[in-house]
């Protein structure tokens, strides 16, 4: 079976798959057109309002994927976190709620979530410490250097316990948000000012 055989049994599943039905409130439709309408509001965030007021009207998915210049995977997700969350807009409206609260509320639904990236490794203690080293001279450490190097930073650092290891990679990004840098002369001249 050819790529394009089997891409095309996919679209043809995909078309068959129907489209989760979206029902807006008076109040829902009129923060979304609001949204629409902002002057200030972010490209994304209009469009995704675009989408969700076309699927609300009735409109194919595919029909909002060409209007709206999006790939069908991203209406289908856009149309179905909605969906997910129209109980939430249920009860929120149910307690009354403002239609500014209401604004902040859709405005999340239709935000980025959250992505996962990378945990901090260090604290700002520690980083503190780091470029507090680096204000150090260097012979007080008994270093046999003239001046402190990312790499001689990382091993002091290392050995005063203040971090269990670190490269010095990060030791240089922290000294350039410092806005300081490692020779040991200007170094001195910023840390006694």
């Amino acid at each position: 079976m050819c790529f394009n055989e089997t891409n095309g049994r996919i679209s043809k599943l995909m078309s068959m798959i129907k489209a989760l039905p979206i029902n807006l409130s008076n109040l829902q439709k009129t923060v979304l057109q609001q949204i629409v309408r902002g002057t200030t509001n972010l490209y994304r965030l209009v469009r995704r309002a675009k989408l969700i007021l076309a699927a609300a009207s009735g409109e194919s998915n595919s029909s909002i994927s060409r209007r709206l210049e999006l790939d069908r995977v991203q209406v289908r997700q856009w149309r179905s976190r909605w969906f997910e969350e129209r109980e939430k807009l249920s009860a929120a409206e149910e307690q009354q709620v403002t239609e500014k609260a209401l604004m902040v509320l859709i405005k999340g639904i239709l935000s980025d979530r959250p992505r996962p990236g990378t945990t901090k490794s260090f604290t700002v203690e520690q980083v503190v410490q780091i470029v507090a080293i680096a204000c150090e001279e260097c012979e007080k450490s008994d270093r046999p250097v003239s001046h402190w190097t990312p790499s001689e930073l990382a091993d002091e650092a290392i050995k005063r316990g203040i971090v269990e290891k670190i490269s010095p990679r990060s030791v240089g990004r922290f000294l350039k948000r410092s806005d300081i840098t490692t020779t040991s002369r200007s170094l001195l001249v910023k840390c006694q000012n």
